[in-house]
């Protein structure tokens, strides 16, 4: 086995090796060809807000910035007590409601057997009155028995689909109640990082206030911009290819997945004056989901690096923009 102290010559010569190899991708890319196309950016990735549906005071925050979580960990914990007594109140209407239906159903019921009743006594009547048992008008007594009983069976039906709304009404207000209240644990809508915790224990949040922001780990990309004489060139789902000053042998795949329908002046943030006075169109390079689940730690946030377009698809990828990266096996978008 050799022991690298004892051989000073041999760390020098791998020093100038990784040198000269780093000197080498720079100046490949000092001169691209002409169909190759390069921007700075710095990495991105969609931020989602934790907030709150219902006003109340925070008790515990239980993340820290930087942790990672899992979609449903628990983020901050609210009290929201005084909502118990609206979710009460909703419950008790929710019974009476139901009570109410009921007991129409139960009014149903009897105008039925009324009904039933009354047709029989009219048909009776009619028996009778042929044999000349019963007079006519009394028997019309009992067609307008008959028609008392289907006015009120009609209505008891009526009374019932109107007890029975309001029963599901009543219900449904205690499930939007119990949804409220159930809001005093917020948790993380996906698995990310916590970016930002923005309140602390004892503070009082409006509704929609918001308690942290998380980062998508899993749509992560770099926003850069291109003059319109290389974006006329470009369309969404065309490949890219970042390098990040981080780690500048590392050549990463991406596609563009958004293009500006607006020209804008490039950014503030772009180094040069004469870069910031061109008129651009912005343009996102995403990073493959697979890539990300491989190499989240690669993809830190804030992160700059450059961003590398072809204009002619047709032709390679040079060689110094291809690597073991780019060549990711299963390339998915």
């Amino acid at each position: 086995m050799i022991k690298l102290k004892q051989h000073p010559y041999l760390l020098i010569g791998m020093g100038l090796f990784i040198l000269t190899l780093s000197a080498y991708h720079i100046s490949k890319r000092d001169t691209l060809p002409d169909y190759i196309a390069s921007s700075n950016g710095r990495i991105e990735a969609q931020s989602m807000a934790v907030a709150t549906r219902s006003s109340g005071r925070l008790l515990k925050i239980h993340v820290q910035e930087g942790d990672m979580v899992n979609e449903g960990d628990l983020i901050a914990t609210l009290d929201l007590n005084y909502l118990e007594a609206a979710l009460k109140g909703a419950q008790f209407q929710a019974r009476a409601a139901q009570e109410q239906a009921q007991e129409a159903q139960a009014g149903i019921e009897q105008a039925q057997a009324t009904l039933k009743f009354a047709e029989k006594e009219h048909a009776r009547s009619g028996h009778l009155v042929h044999e000349g048992a019963v007079s006519q008008s009394q028997s019309d007594q009992t067609l307008t028995q008959l028609h008392t009983a289907q006015a009120a069976l009609s209505a008891a039906k009526k009374r019932y689909d109107a007890s029975k709304s309001s029963a599901q009404v009543a219900q449904a207000e205690v499930e939007r109640q119990k949804d409220l209240f159930s809001d005093s644990h917020l948790k993380a809508p996906k698995a990310g990082r916590v970016l930002y915790k923005l309140a602390e224990p004892g503070e009082i949040l409006p509704i929609g206030g918001q308690v942290a922001t998380l980062l998508d780990l899993t749509d992560v990309y770099m926003t850069v911009f291109f003059p319109v004489q290389v974006i006329g060139k470009l369309k969404i789902g065309d490949e890219a290819r970042i390098v990040l000053d981080s780690i500048p042998n590392h050549i990463f795949p991406a596609y563009i997945s958004y293009i500006s329908p607006e020209a804008q002046f490039t950014p503030r943030q772009v180094e040069t004056k004469t870069e910031r006075e061109k008129l651009t169109f912005r343009i996102k390079a995403q990073i493959p989901s697979k890539l990300l689940s491989n190499n989240t730690s690669s993809f830190k946030t804030g992160l700059p690096g450059v961003v590398y377009i072809r204009t002619e698809n047709s032709k390679a990828w040079p060689d110094f923009l291809m690597s073991v990266d780019a060549n990711l096996n299963g390339f998915e978008k």
